[in-house]
């Protein structure tokens, strides 16, 4: 498969480890080896030139200087190409206990310009090199060199990533697998192929896994509700948007990826290595490195770029890239170009008529590639040689189901949520797609036939145990209800776009399964896999004896006498706090603001971290405000403005600001 594997050398652990993979290359494919190493004299003899100003006195003479300029120069190339040629014997010794023909390579210059000069025009059809170099930190993830020659590289490139610890390391026997990442790209093919060859080469097996997002609309949604006028949102329909979605395009594209895998499953049948299948829904790389983590993996194999980038891209796409940032294991990232024979016979084999033509113009630009490919692979299962609307017709009815269809119109999704309520779900237990009906035989997306019943008692019971369940309105006006727990294990991330943003993720997990209810052990996931640690909820403070705990009493007065009245016990350095904040509608709607905070998070008390929190909601609320505010014309206007703003308007010795 490989002829020639080019290796940029520095005698450090990552390249060194390059070294051995590269000769293990090289035995397996009777490669020829070319070992390269960059030194820089040409920036040594610039750095000696800028501080010359500094030599004493007696060599500021031309005579001498010009001598000591020549002795430094010699000596700075000489040393230069003796370490050069130190890091190349080195492999020339190990190639040659192999019995693999080297090529030693030298170049003076700048590391990453002149590897990518060099591989220019030559036969060289692998590069394996090291993550990271000798001038590696404690906190680097990729060397500058790798990392450029990665991304401007024109041949399959080999990233090595884990380096075993000195001695017998167990964890290295567990790496067997190649993960192959399948988006239906060809370059995704052109990787599971490249990764079943090796895979026969040297033992390994192989799995494709597929990742589809069905929570960036909802994300993308919950974020923008705010920001449109009144007019906007109506125009934008948010019910109907999330319909589309949940009903129709998240199993659509469930069912599309899937049938990326079976074609990987075929591809690797016919080449004779059993390929195992695998189907995550979320964002396509943090999926992808979350199961290597657990799985273990010797080698990720990607296409540089994916089904979404265009055909011109010379760079890598930004999954390959953040894969080859974050994976533990080596990376390869793959060149190769591979339709599957199914698709190739389906574009030569199968007609459309104009009809069809026109149809697939109506289709997005960025799906249209996939519907395509849907909708070809579908005819020639069928046995059909022309593509005209029925066939269309048919596979709307496999990918995007009429009943479904016809949910949009009418916002059936809500009768479907209201039906999961009174009965049982059932979600298979391979892809975890929730069946659409009620005891289902097989899985639409996958084929399996192992169901997960979930039961609105089995619901209720473990929310009863974890703090009863209390309902929430989503921003398009859907009923979920939350446990306690549930909300304790949001409410531990501080930050607050984070947490907004699994909040999303959450509910929207949860439409998709047919659940109207959120426990803890189903919001966890989604919560560990945004902050990267295990999810540990804070004890609750003990609770403040009260008589009554909803029964409003008085908490303090400011110096005007003003009262604080609560149902909440608060401390006593909250109240003062609150009670800088100016009387009236301010300090009346950051009450509000606060004790909403309280329930949320079901506290029994308010401190004064939660009374500082609650202000600077306040705080970025107001500052939105202002921003979206035209200012008058007149400047009598804009001073009137300003001697009511509670912001502006108020001096060290009148009432405290909001800060």
């Amino acid at each position: 498969m490989y002829k020639s594997i080019y290796v940029p050398v520095d005698n450090s652990d990552h390249s060194n480890r390059a070294v051995a993979c590269a000769i293990g290359l090289g035995k397996a494919y009777s490669a020829k080896l070319v070992g390269c190493h960059v030194y820089a004299a040409k920036l040594h003899d610039y750095r000696f030139r800028q501080m010359e100003y500094t030599l004493p006195e007696e060599y500021i003479d031309e005579v001498e200087l010009e001598r000591q300029r020549k002795i430094h120069d010699s000596l700075i190339t000489m040393g230069l190409k003796l370490i050069s040629d130190s890091y190349l014997d080195g492999m020339s010794r190990l190639c040659g206990q192999s019995g693999i023909e080297f090529e030693p390579r030298m170049m003076d210059g700048k590391h990453h310009i002149e590897i990518l000069r060099d591989l220019v025009g030559s036969q060289h059809d692998l590069v394996v090199m090291g993550a990271l170099g000798i001038g590696r930190a404690r906190d680097s993830v990729i060397g500058s060199v790798c990392e450029r020659v990665a991304r401007q590289c024109d041949r399959d490139v080999w990233v090595v990533k884990h380096v075993p610890e000195p001695g017998p390391d167990t964890t290295d026997a567990e790496r067997d697998t190649i993960l192959v990442g399948i988006d239906g790209s060809p370059q995704s093919f052109g990787a599971l192929m490249t990764a079943i060859e090796l895979a026969r080469t040297f033992g390994k097996k192989v799995e494709a896994i597929a990742v589809y997002d069905p929570y960036l609309h909802y994300s993308v949604f919950n974020g923008i509700v705010n920001v449109l006028t009144e007019k906007a949102a109506k125009v934008f329909r948010f019910e109907e948007q999330n319909q589309l979605h949940e009903e129709i395009i998240d199993t659509g594209l469930a069912q599309i990826y899937q049938s990326h895998l079976e074609i990987s499953e075929r591809m690797g049948n016919e080449a004779g290595v059993a390929v195992k299948k695998t189907l995550l829904d979320g964002k396509a790389f943090q999926k992808i490195v979350d199961h290597a983590r657990k799985t273990n993996p010797w080698l990720i194999a990607l296409g540089r770029i994916g089904v979404h980038s265009p055909k011109e891209e010379t760079g890598l796409g930004s999954n390959a890239e953040n894969i080859l940032r974050a994976a533990s294991c080596d990376v390869l990232l793959s060149t190769r170009l591979e339709v599957p024979r199914l698709d190739v016979r389906a574009e030569e084999t199968v007609r459309w008529t104009p009809e069809a033509e026109e149809r697939m113009t109506h289709v997005p630009e960025q799906v249209k590639g996939i519907a395509r490919t849907g909708v070809l692979r579908l005819a020639l299962e069928k046995g059909h040689s022309v593509i005209t609307s029925a066939v269309i017709d048919d596979a709307m009815d496999r990918f995007m189901p009429k009943s479904a269809s016809a949910a949009t119109k009418a916002l059936a999704e809500a009768v479907a949520l209201e039906r999961a309520k009174h009965s049982s779900v059932s979600m298979c237990r391979a892809c975890g797609i929730t069946a659409t009906q009620s005891d289902p035989v097989k899985c639409t997306v996958c084929g399996a036939t192992d169901f997960e019943v979930i039961s609105r008692e089995m619901i209720e019971k473990i929310a009863a145990v974890e703090g009863g369940l209390e309902e929430e309105t989503t921003y398009d006006g859907r009923k979920l209800r939350w446990s306690e727990d549930a909300r304790k294990g949001l409410w531990s991330m501080k930050n607050a776009y984070q947490r907004r943003r699994v909040k999303a993720r959450v509910e929207k997990r949860a439409r998709m399964k047919k659940l109207d209810a959120i426990t803890l052990e189903f919001a966890r996931e989604v919560i560990e896999e945004e902050t990267g640690a295990p999810l540990e909820i804070p004890p609750a403070a003990a609770p403040v004896a009260s008589a009554r705990p909803d029964e409003a009493k008085l908490v303090a007065r400011d110096e005007k006498k003003t009262p604080l009245i609560s149902t909440f016990e608060w401390t006593e350095d909250a109240a003062k706090r609150i009670l800088r904040v100016p009387a009236g509608f301010m300090r009346n709607k950051t009450q509000e603001r606060i004790e909403e905070l309280a329930r949320e998070r079901a506290a029994t008390g308010i401190d004064l971290a939660l009374v500082e929190e609650g202000i600077e909601q306040g705080k970025k609320m107001m500052a939105e405000m202002i921003a979206t505010y035209s200012p008058p014309t007149s400047t009598s206007a804009k001073h009137n403005l300003n001697e009511v703003s509670p912001l502006t308007a108020q001096s060290d010795e009148g009432a405290p600001k909001l800060n």
